[in-house]
């Protein structure tokens, strides 16, 4: 029926014209107002699960290789591109031996997939020293003797020089604080400040 006998709108009819002016309220535009445009996001390329080309700049110099796309930055630099300067410790992001500089900044290659960093500037401890002489950091840890296994130091070097990237410490305490994140199980800790204060204060 479309109505009562008496001429009234029936309960039924008023959801009905409800339903539809609503949906019309939706997906007309408002006066005035162009239509949405559709949406123009390219959908991202699949790749994987098997092994994709990738193009690395590490050290200044692109190299190339082919990973899977869960492999870390970490495990292409040492089992791909043979750079094993760059060690793996905990291979959790918890001591830092794997640390790296990527754009200038320091990250732990263990937690950073490969495929991520192509284009990004990539700097391990391999490219860190000129062709002729050390970096200031590396010859102030020798001088320190800032190591004792030498195992978690190339991780500290890089992490000390991107933490100096990132301003001038203040202070010993504040060296210590920065530098947490990489950890040294043979507690050579005091002449690793060291090294990175006589850094600081441009004594090397």
């Amino acid at each position: 029926m479309d109505g009562d006998a008496d001429g009234q709108v029936s309960r039924r009819q008023v959801i009905v014209a409800g339903t539809v002016l609503a949906a019309g309220a939706t997906v007309a535009p408002a006066a005035g107002q162009r239509p949405a445009a559709a949406a123009t996001h390219a959908v991202p390329e699949v790749v994987g699960p098997g092994e994709v080309e990738v193009s690395l700049r590490v050290n200044g110099t692109i190299r190339e290789t082919a990973v899977e796309p869960r492999v870390t930055l970490l495990d292409a630099l040492r089992d791909r591109l043979r750079l094993t300067g760059t060690k793996k410790g905990c291979d959790h992001g918890e001591c830092g031996a794997c640390t790296v500089l990527i754009d200038g900044r320091r990250a732990k290659s263990c937690l950073t997939l490969a495929i991520m960093q192509t284009g990004a500037a990539i700097t391990t401890i391999e490219g860190l020293a000129g062709s002729e002489r050390l970096h200031p950091m590396q010859a102030a840890f020798i001088e320190r003797d800032a190591f004792q296994c030498g195992f978690c130091t190339p991780g500290q070097i890089m992490s000390a020089v991107g933490m100096l990237a990132e301003g001038r410490p203040r202070s010993r305490a504040e060296i210590r604080d920065r530098m947490s994140g990489n950890l040294c199980r043979c507690s050579a800790y005091p002449n690793i400040v060291d090294a990175i204060s006589d850094v600081a204060e441009g004594r090397r």
